[in-house]
């Protein structure tokens, strides 16, 4: 017995784009809504690229009235090698270009996870105008981060080059932390803009986090709120670093209600 019913097809959401700058490109991602008040970014953190968030499936749930788009930052997945130093200078001046071709004069809400946050911290800085809201998932901050030493970055840096090699993105990136943190110290407070940030406290004993570890990490994200009038901040005992793997209807819900804030 043979069925004749015809197996739905499944249409990709993404329409994948390059941009070139100077001697290297990135992949971009959009799922397109031209006539969408807002842009929607998605921002990644250290060593993962746009498959983080497609997997978590958020942006496919707040797509419907938003222009979503995700990137590879150089070096990751099908975006080429840039030329070093990968410090948040250089990646944020990428994010420019990936707004500028996205954007169309609209204002940008961001979702930055872990090292995104400084990438999208240092955007919105230099581009207060542009930005309309942020949404921090358990980000990277230089009070906490900036305690990394030399010994730590090594290992990071050795760990990411062993396992994908000198021109990975990440292992380029990771050769920058100390300086990254640094850099961040400088920066000035964000615009003021609503803001959300997302804070896992759960422990993990493997990664040398006790209560006392996770409360310097939730100070850190709490000083985020300086110079904001509307900042709001959530913090989560059910996932680890990835809460959008654990918890995407957590995210999801947080970004809905950020969103419905903006005119």
């Amino acid at each position: 017995i043979a069925s004749c019913k015809k197996e739905p097809v499944k249409r990709d959401l993404y329409v994948e784009s390059k941009i070139a700058i100077g001697t290297y490109s990135l992949s971009t991602y959009n799922i397109p809504k031209p006539n969408a008040k807002y842009l929607l970014v998605f921002e990644t953190g250290l060593g993962d690229y746009s498959k983080v968030w497609k997997d978590s499936k958020v942006p496919d749930s707040i797509q419907s009235n938003l222009d979503v788009v995700l990137y590879d930052r150089a070096g990751y997945n099908t975006s080429t090698t840039a030329p070093a130093p990968r410090d948040i200078d250089k990646m944020r001046s990428d994010l420019e270009q990936v707004v500028n071709r996205y954007a169309n004069g609209r204002k940008v809400i961001f979702v930055a996870h872990s090292l995104g946050a400084y990438i999208v911290r240092d955007y919105a800085v230099k581009n207060p105008s542009k930005v309309a809201a942020i949404l921090f998932v358990d980000p990277s901050h230089e009070i906490y981060n900036g305690l990394l030493d030399q010994l730590l970055e090594d290992l990071i840096y050795s760990s990411f080059k062993n396992l994908y090699g000198a021109n990975f993105g990440g292992t380029m990136e990771a050769r920058e932390l100390i300086e990254d943190a640094q850099y961040m110290y400088a920066l000035p407070n964000l615009p003021n803009i609503p803001v959300t940030v997302l804070t896992s406290m759960k422990l993990d004993a493997a990664q040398g986090q006790d209560a006392a570890d996770r409360q310097l990490w939730f100070t850190a994200h709490e000083a985020l709120r300086t110079g904001l009038t509307d900042f709001s901040h959530f913090t989560t005992t059910v996932s680890g670093h990835y809460i959008m793997r654990t918890e995407p209807g957590f995210v999801i819900s947080k970004l809905r209600a950020l969103v419905a804030k903006l005119p």
